[in-house]
């Protein structure tokens, strides 16, 4: 009587299991650093829609002969070529606000993705995005 012993010992397959395991724990971390940038860029992308609808308000306004608060002082979805305000990855959120100076580094915001200044002051025109608290968004 002949035996086929076909297939894998449980010791091989242990074996299998660690490696994977070990593969995995290094490979996690990475992973993590590259969801964490790819949110940092598209964040960025759309805070750089939001200063240039800013710019193209602006310019518009000039080009009406508006002389005092030329800057915008809201931006609405039919401002977008798309209809849509870009979505702030870090937060989530698409509102963007009037403040009257720029937020401090990791600021974050429960109800807007974006802030920007109006008016006529030496920071109107300025836009930048909001944090999770964890992304300092302040040199963008």
């Amino acid at each position: 009587m002949k035996r086929n012993n076909k297939g894998f010992t449980l010791i091989e397959l242990v074996i299998v299991i660690v490696i994977l395991g070990i593969l995995g724990a290094i490979a996690m971390p990475k992973f993590i650093d590259i969801i964490s940038n790819a949110k940092v860029s598209a964040t960025q992308a759309g805070l750089g829609s939001i200063r240039s609808v800013i710019a193209l308000k602006y310019s518009q306004n000039l080009a009406a002969g508006v002389t005092t608060n030329t800057y915008p002082t809201t931006l609405t979805t039919g401002d977008f070529f798309d209809g849509k305000l870009p979505t702030n990855k870090l937060n989530n959120l698409t509102t963007a606000i009037v403040v009257a100076a720029p937020p401090a580094t990791t600021a974050t915001s429960a109800s807007a993705g974006w802030w920007f200044i109006t008016g006529t002051g030496t920071q109107a025109g300025q836009a930048g995005a909001y944090s999770d608290s964890t992304q300092d968004t302040s040199l963008w």
